[in-house]
């Protein structure tokens, strides 16, 4: 073990220009105490920061207007369901669906699994038979993976090519009779890489078969109309799209070939939301979903544009730096990059960097494995490439100076690591 990987499970940090105390008796800096100096966020696919104007939104709700959205018969209940109710058309607005398609959850993990568990349980009686793709996300994986080994669900899981793409003819092929879904995700959470969402749903409609699809990374940044793509069941989630944590929702068609989709809830006892997903609503968390579906849409296309032309300009300065992009070539979101850095393992390079950026090597939900990224070995890539790549993603408060910054500490740690790595050759 290096000097760099201990000190990241230590959970410290080199100040920048010293050595560690673990090769020369330097003081390290830990992070904690820094004063007035936050590291530039470049991780903005594991979670976004509230935009002000949700928290203002959802502020009356934790104290003035405080009401359980299930009290009809009083004026503190009212208010609250009224605040749902315009929630629920502020998020359906944003994907093209109507209100009444919209359960809230608790975030997208929680509608994936309402969504494969309960949809599995109301069509087990016609099969077992699930297809996905061998990338998604662990929240698909693992409950895929319960539903198979508790279930007796089959499980079909989809190659990809080194860019992340699915072969549209190996989708095909592997529908039977018994094939009650389909589950892909509209965009990679690691490499951005974007799914043909529309066309594989053209293939399972054309087979009776609804599509089910995550698009946690995807709402806010991309225009999605669910009725002109032919999405049947979508996660989404509000802490991806500048609202709270704990709230989400499951998008569900309301009628599928003249008949409504049989989902079996997860949570028993109270039957809220129509009795998929019953208890307590988290109205202030509710209230701050839709107005961050609200803000999206207004800044959907002007930020979409800001977004793709800092990600080219720091894809280009790391290209330059001798670094690889993952799937360069493919239709990707526009914030998201996979960059590849021959020769420096991503927890060296990462931790290293701590106090001044904010990285990540991907998925914040597979960050403290110790595996190399399951998304990057499905696409063919070494352990030596996976263990050497990381995830940069940007947002909405990402400005081009702090971009700028970015990338000059960046491909200077990176020259600073291969200058060491040559002189130890």
């Amino acid at each position: 073990m290096n000097c760099s990987e201990q000190l990241w499970q230590e959970g410290r940090q080199h100040l920048h220009g010293n050595k560690c105390e673990l090769c020369c008796d330097q003081p390290l800096l830990i992070l904690e105490d820094m004063p007035n100096s936050r590291p530039i966020y470049l991780d903005y696919c594991a979670t976004t920061p509230c935009d002000p104007a949700v928290v203002e939104a959802m502020h009356p709700f934790f104290s003035h207007h405080f009401g359980n959205a299930s009290s009809a018969s009083h004026v503190y209940g009212w208010e609250a369901a009224e605040a749902v109710a315009i929630a629920r058309e502020q998020v359906a607005r944003l994907i093209g669906a109507s209100p009444e398609e919209i359960i809230f959850t608790s975030g997208a993990t929680e509608a994936l699994n309402l969504a494969l568990q309960g949809l599995f349980a109301g069509y087990r009686i016609k099969g077992n038979h699930v297809i996905t793709c061998t990338t998604e996300h662990h929240a698909v994986l693992d409950t895929l993976q319960f539903l198979h080994q508790y279930q007796d669900a089959r499980i079909t899981y989809l190659p990809v090519d080194r860019n992340g793409k699915l072969d549209l003819d190996e989708l095909r092929k592997a529908i039977t009779d018994k094939t009650i879904l389909i589950c892909v995700m509209y965009a990679n959470n690691e490499t951005g890489v974007l799914h043909p969402i529309k066309e594989i749903a053209a293939i399972a409609h054309q087979h009776g078969i609804p599509l089910l699809t995550d698009a946690t990374q995807v709402a806010g940044i991309l225009p999605i109309d669910v009725e002109k793509q032919g999405i049947d069941l979508m996660a989404l989630s509000a802490h991806k799209m500048y609202g709270p944590k704990g709230a989400g929702a499951l998008y569900v068609r309301k009628r599928f070939r003249g008949h409504k989709l049989q989902l079996m809830p997860l949570i028993h006892g109270g039957g809220q939301e129509k009795g998929l997903r019953s208890g307590t609503l988290n109205v202030p968390a509710i209230v701050g979903f839709g107005k961050a579906a609200e803000l999206a849409l207004q800044r959907r296309e002007t930020e979409y544009l800001r977004l793709q032309t800092l990600r080219d300009d720091l894809e280009q300065a790391l290209i330059s730096a001798g670094c690889i992009i993952h799937a360069a070539a493919e239709p990707r979101l526009p914030h998201v990059s996979h960059v590849y850095v021959p020769g420096i393992p991503s927890r060296t390079l990462i931790p290293a960097l701590a106090s001044q950026l904010a990285l990540s090597a991907g998925s914040a939900c597979s960050s403290a494995t110790g595996k190399p990224s399951h998304v990057l070995k499905a696409m063919g890539l070494s352990d030596e490439e996976a263990f050497s790549s990381l995830r940069i993603s940007i947002g909405r408060f990402t400005t081009t100076e702090d971009l700028h910054t970015a990338v000059r500490i960046l491909t200077q740690a990176i020259q600073r690591f291969r200058g060491k790595m040559a002189n130890q050759s």
